[in-house]
């Protein structure tokens, strides 16, 4: 039996005091296997986003464990917790946060030179991945000069440079037509199937969470975990 590549168990996460407290989440538990693909699902201000981050270890949740690869999220410190989720986790957001006068090599190895990878080094990873995403030609481009599907095929590229296990993206098609759109859903899809990598994506496209093999419903803070539970 395959030990799940992330465990969460009731976890909860609130924002603000009092009149003003929000609970973002209400005590969520799941189980996550390699190689899976996993929508999480909800409308804005579900606690989609929030649950994405406390998986990422992005955040810390209010009570709650989080376990990756059998690894207790707690019972690491902050050096050596950073340093799984740089090993373990590649990111891909809707907003691309790349440095627009930086060029698309230095954008994409830039999480290399973070970890002290030498230059050689980071310019053979980071066109190996440019290469996977036909964005070789455009290496030496500034990041400012490309279209809204190229940066995110960049921004994938520079999520994949670490050789994640596990792909996070948030709304990753939210600012794109929906021709470009399809084929970055395609090139993510392509790296779970193809490649291995377990792809967790937040989204409320109903449409492209159909693609996955799990959805997961949040609502109000809460996990409903069926199709079943969501329709009723």
């Amino acid at each position: 039996m395959t030990v799940p590549i992330l465990t969460a168990r009731e976890l909860t996460k609130s924002y603000g005091r009092g009149p003003d407290r929000f609970d973002a989440l209400k005590g969520v538990s799941l189980d996550i296997e390699p190689g899976e693909s996993v929508a999480i699902v909800g409308k804005s201000g579900s606690g989609k986003s929030t649950l994405m981050h406390l998986l990422a270890l992005l955040d810390t949740p209010g009570s709650g464990t989080i376990t990756v690869d059998g690894t207790a999220a707690r019972s690491l410190n902050g050096r050596k917790l950073n340093g799984l989720r740089n090993e373990m986790f590649g990111f891909v957001f809707q907003q691309f946060f790349l440095n627009p006068a930086a060029s698309v090599l230095e954008n994409v190895v830039l999480p290399l030179k973070i970890a002290g990878v030498g230059a050689r080094e980071r310019r053979r990873r980071g066109m190996e991945v440019l290469e996977q995403l036909q964005m070789a030609d455009k290496a030496r481009n500034k990041a400012a000069n490309l279209s809204g599907g190229q940066k995110q095929r960049v921004v994938i590229a520079r999520a994949l440079v670490n050789k994640p296990r596990v792909l996070f993206a948030d709304e990753p098609t939210g600012n794109l037509d929906t021709a470009t759109g399809r084929i970055v859903e395609d090139i993510l899809f392509d790296l779970n199937q193809n490649h291995g990598i377990t792809l967790i994506v937040v989204t409320h496209d109903h449409e492209l969470a159909e693609r996955f093999q799990r959805r997961l419903y949040i609502r109000d803070g809460l996990l409903i975990t069926t199709d079943e539970e969501h329709a009723a």
